[in-house]
């Protein structure tokens, strides 16, 4: 989205809610999924772990998004 506001691409309100909505969902899951961990961990030093499922958290996320781009370019296409 930054690059496309750089080029000048404008978006709307509800463009701008649904992926504030977005990332707050992917806050509240990443916030859950260290607590979880920061229980499991508690007394470890096991950096590598923490890593882990940072990178796997994120590439879920990554997933989601892909899944969703993928389904809204279906519609488009239907669409026209």
């Amino acid at each position: 989205m930054a690059k496309a506001l750089r080029e000048g691409a404008s978006y709307t309100q509800r463009e701008v809610l649904d992926l504030l909505v977005e990332f707050s969902g992917f806050k509240d899951r990443v916030q859950k999924k260290f607590k979880e961990l920061s229980r499991e961990l508690e007394g470890k030093p096991n950096e590598h772990e923490l890593w882990v499922n940072l990178y796997l958290v994120s590439a879920d996320y990554a997933e989601e998004l892909a899944i969703k781009k993928q389904k809204q370019e279906a519609l488009m296409q239907k669409a026209s």
